[in-house]
């Protein structure tokens, strides 16, 4: 479907004129997003804890050592809200009250299931290289056997999602417009540096494709 239901849990109660349920809006900032964070609650606790991601269709895919008591937990059922969140810029007002900021925003909720065949898992293994730097995957040796039962990975569908974007410049009151001050936004963006070569890399090993031109497209 093109647009998510709202639900309950995902109907925005504050500004919800910057909200959006389109899902090909919500799938671009999960796409060009590199870092998800997790929230689940474990015996009365919450925890919201930060980790790699990759959606494939309407599946958004994490995963981790088999150990990790995030993914035991969210395996035995725990309810789970992934958030994700890219920074535009800083909008500067005219008043402190109006400072804000622009960005884009996806809340993913519901219950992830464990993906258990290796075939599968490799595939989200590929998938997970792909979405870090494209062509990674080809580059690089595949997870053996022993490696990828020592990795948990969680499917959670992406069905209860809901999208939140701030654009544009300040918005004063009407009575700050005169102040004589600067107003407007500071645009920022993820750029990436030169790449630096592993001190053990054996020196006739070049810079590979995927590098050369890295970028995360927005």
């Amino acid at each position: 479907m093109s647009t998510l239901p709202v639900t309950p849990r995902t109907r925005l109660a504050r500004r919800a004129e910057r909200g959006s349920f389109d899902r090909a809006t919500i799938d671009a900032i999960l796409d060009e997003a590199l870092v998800c964070h997790i929230g689940f609650a474990l015996e009365g606790q919450p925890y919201v804890l930060p980790t790699v991601h990759v959606r494939i269709g309407t599946r958004l895919y994490v995963h981790g050592s088999v150990g990790s008591r995030m993914l035991r937990a969210l395996r035995e059922g725990a309810q789970v809200c992934v958030t994700v969140t890219l920074l535009d810029g800083l909008v500067l007002a005219r008043s402190a009250f109006h400072h804000s900021m622009n960005y884009r925003s996806v809340v993913v909720l519901g219950s992830a299931q464990e993906v258990t065949d290796p075939e599968e898992k490799r595939r989200v293994f590929a998938a997970l290289l792909e979405h870090i730097v494209a062509g990674r995957s080809r580059e690089v040796r595949a997870p053996d056997d022993i490696e990828t039962r020592a990795t948990t990975v969680l499917s959670l569908p992406i069905e209860e999602a809901s999208a939140k974007i701030r654009t544009g410049p300040p918005l004063d009151d009407e009575r700050d417009y005169a102040q004589p001050c600067w107003a407007g936004v500071l645009p920022l963006k993820l750029t990436a540096g030169a790449p630096l070569a592993d001190p053990a890399l054996a020196p006739a090993v070049g810079l590979p494709q995927s590098l050369q031109r890295y970028r995360r497209a927005r």
